[in-house]
């Protein structure tokens, strides 16, 4: 079980499908506020969180992100970064201030629609994105997650390069977690539609298939999803999910009026989600790790 903090909703790149995309004076929590939201989610049981972030290297500075990193590490046994990508040696300082985890989505493993999708910014770097998991497990991550951004290009063409990704990356990384999301577009407030829907079918056969070619592999299920659906798909082989999520800066303390980035389907609580592991005979785990083990 994790939760997600977003710490800002301002992006200088300009993705096409994006509730963030060119946002102009948007919001941007300060370390105070950030650590905030984080204790309404201590409060509510969760260890593991995930910090969620557009690019604005000019206010998600270093120094901010090690700051609000090193504070929380003091209470939360694991911390996830979803940021834009960085150097080596940039993630290596993430590391040493506590940070184990990252959450990074290659969106389309095509080029051709990559192009199209990330016209500007430097996200439009698509090697650079590719080889963001690389460097962070090399600075000491241990903890990796990616995906591909269902809805832009043919799922099975997307699932068959984020298997043989997720393969290599358990092959030369064979001491990290490697896992897999399946961010299906949502409404945002792009109003962006998605070339290649993806129906709960598609997305079932997703899961399963990749269960099969990789049977150690993580596999993480947001609260994009409806409830019914997430929970259906317990018992074929998922292993984290979010609860309880804010897409929005802010979203817990309800402090600021600010768009999510995409609209949430599982709108339960955290206690209710439990419950629905429960009922299917698994256990919610919110402490996954040990840092006595490492």
């Amino acid at each position: 079980m994790y939760a997600p903090i977003y710490l800002g909703n301002e992006c200088v790149n300009q993705c096409a499908y994006c509730g963030f995309a060119e946002k102009g004076e948007g919001v941007f929590l300060s370390v105070k506020e950030a650590l905030a939201e984080a204790e309404i989610l201590h409060q509510k049981g969760f260890r593991h969180i995930l910090l969620v972030s557009g690019e604005r290297r000019d206010k998600v500075t270093m120094a901010y992100l090690k700051e609000v990193i090193s504070a929380l590490h003091k209470k939360f046994d694991s911390i996830g970064l979803e940021i834009f990508p960085l150097e080596e040696a940039e993630y290596r300082e993430l590391f040493l201030a506590g940070a184990d985890g990252l959450t990074i989505y290659q969106e389309t493993y095509d080029r051709d629609v990559y192009k199209q999708m990330h016209g500007q910014g430097p996200k439009a770097n698509y090697d650079f994105r590719l080889g963001a998991p690389e460097r962070a497990t090399r600075a000491g991550f241990y903890r990796i997650n990616i995906g591909a951004l269902l809805g832009l290009n043919d799922w099975r063409a997307e699932a068959a390069a984020l298997g043989k990704h997720a393969a290599y990356l358990k092959k030369k990384f064979w001491r990290a977690q490697i896992s897999v999301s399946f961010p299906r577009l949502q409404p945002s407030s792009s109003k962006f539609k998605p070339p290649h829907p993806v129906s709960d079918r598609d997305l079932t056969q997703m899961i399963c298939a990749l269960r099969i070619f990789q049977p150690t592999l993580g596999l993480v299920l947001s609260t994009r999803e409806s409830e019914a659906l997430r929970d259906n798909l317990i018992p074929l082989g998922l292993t984290q999910m979010s609860a309880e999520s804010k897409t929005n800066p802010g979203g817990y303390s309800k402090k600021f009026w600010a768009d999510e980035q995409f609209e949430v389907a599982d709108k339960r609580s955290v206690e209710e989600v439990a419950a629905a592991i429960f009922a299917k005979d698994y256990e919610p785990v919110f402490k996954d790790w040990d840092r006595v083990f490492i």
